[in-house]
């Protein structure tokens, strides 16, 4: 059974970081690509940042420079380092693989205000 399970948000100022950490079960992320989505309320999820098999990244415009995805393959963990943080990157952060499975986790909110 797949599950993921993210976590690391939070309520921080424009400006600030954060780390996001996704543990997966049932998929093992040295072996396939992943990649961080975001959704905020009446939108349709999108993808952030995604990391292939041979850790070649991409990234949506609106993140890059900003955002560094990367995975530790002995912890089947998948991160999103999140500097310099501004207010529209508020929104619930998840994983998946990518292209994403149906099965999605809770998701982690990050909101950036003042």
């Amino acid at each position: 059974q797949v599950q993921f399970v993210e976590s690391g948000g939070g309520l921080v100022q424009p400006g600030d970081s954060l780390r996001l950490s996704c543990a997966a079960l049932g998929v093992n992320f040295r072996y396939a690509a992943a990649a961080w989505y975001r959704q905020t309320p009446g939108n349709q999820r999108e993808l952030v940042a995604s990391i292939t098999r041979a850790t070649s990244v991409d990234y949506a415009d609106s993140v890059k420079g900003r955002f560094t995805i990367s995975r530790d393959n002995g912890k089947n963990t998948v991160y999103l380092q999140m500097n310099n943080l501004k207010p529209e990157d508020t929104a619930v952060y998840y994983c998946n693989k990518d292209p994403a499975l149906e099965t999605w986790g809770q998701g982690t909110q990050v909101t950036v205000s003042t």
